[in-house]
């Protein structure tokens, strides 16, 4: 089955949607917009850039609220009830995702960018570049997953679990994982930003969202839920790519004097994400997990919550910095890499499930 036939058959969840299965264009489009936009009106995104707080950029921090709260309205907390259901496959993609994952990225990272790429790249953006891999690698997808369970017919209830239990865990151990790998990285860690990253982009966002939620249904129910997260859904979105629009606004000196980069940041992105997504799919197998549950668990393993990197990346280094951009080539990739891994999944069901 190829990448287009595997969008042509959503699961129980619903396909990708027309912002979504164009996520990289939009990207590349935010790419042009900002960087012509930061050569034509510098003092305005210097201005919009020094809107700080304890450190956090406060235009950033509404946009990414209006980004991360309606993912998290998705998430419905009670379902970790089905945590005995799942247990294997809940076992793989969390040993995947808070074992593997950031620790194989801090490597690769290591590997690619301090080692092979750095004759390449700016020698002041090396520690940077690689916070910035650590930061993508270090919080597991929350939204965009539930649409890839779809597209491979995954266990809807096996994937909410999942998403929700990554979300607790997330709360308390995002930081602590981001701050060994960048003392170990030998990278200054800002602590007091990075707390505050947490409580703002993290823990403020899983209550409102959970308030909202609990709201919309009292209303009337899922109905009134889905009603209304389609009308917010592309506010999303547009946060995201307004965000990106004013990252490359004060990147584009450095993506015009070197084009490259963003090619050799894609390098250790795309061998992590295939490397963890078939780890976790291999081990569910040996497991004798149903592909059912498999398949996202795959998908759940390699994909990463880019908006949460993005926007500490943003508020623990600048806009200017190289661990911005890095974070920004993990969502300029998302879309294809990740249905390229949709595909993977759909095309092995009869390997999978021989034996």
């Amino acid at each position: 089955m190829s990448v287009q036939q595997a969008t042509a058959q959503p699961g129980p969840q619903g396909g990708i949607g027309f912002f979504e299965r164009n996520l990289t264009w939009w990207v590349l489009g935010c790419i042009v917009v900002g960087i012509a936009a930061g050569q034509l009106a510098p003092g305005v995104f210097q201005a919009l850039g020094g809107m700080k707080l304890a450190e956090v950029n406060l235009p950033v921090a509404v946009l990414i609220w209006l980004m991360i709260i309606p993912m998290l309205v998705k998430v419905d907390f009670a379902a970790m009830g089905e945590v005995m259901r799942h247990a294997r496959g809940i076992g793989v993609t969390l040993a995947i995702n808070w074992l593997v994952k950031p620790f194989s990225m801090a490597l690769l990272g290591w590997l690619f960018v301090r080692q092979l790429f750095a004759p390449w790249l700016p020698a002041a953006q090396i520690d940077s570049y690689i916070a910035g891999l650590i930061l993508l690698a270090a919080a597991p997808c929350t939204a965009m997953v539930f649409v890839w369970s779809g597209l491979c017919r995954g266990d809807a209830k096996f994937t909410l679990s999942q998403v929700a239990i990554n979300d607790v865990i997330m709360l308390f151990a995002f930081a602590p994982i981001v701050g060994l790998l960048l003392g170990l990285s030998s990278i200054s860690v800002p602590w007091d930003t990075l707390a505050v990253s947490v409580l703002l982009f993290i823990v403020v966002p899983v209550i409102i969202s959970q308030i909202v939620r609990r709201v919309l249904l009292a209303q009337g129910g899922e109905a009134r839920l889905a009603a209304v997260m389609a009308r917010i859904g592309p506010l999303s979105l547009g946060s995201l790519l307004l965000t990106l629009v004013l990252l490359f606004a004060f990147q584009g000196p450095q993506i015009i004097a070197q084009p490259l980069v963003i090619a050799l940041l894609a390098v250790p992105i795309l061998i992590q994400v295939y490397f963890n997504s078939m780890l976790a799919y291999w081990l569910n197998k040996k497991l004798k997990v149903a592909h059912c549950v498999a398949g996202p668990s795959a998908l759940i393993g390699a994909s990463n919550f880019f908006e949460l990197a993005v926007a500490t990346a943003i508020a623990l280094f600048g806009f200017e910095s190289g661990a911005a951009l890095a974070t920004v080539v993990g969502v300029l990739i998302e879309v294809p890499v990740m249905l390229s891994v949709v595909a993977i999944v759909n095309r092995s069901q009869r390997w999978y499930q021989a034996g």
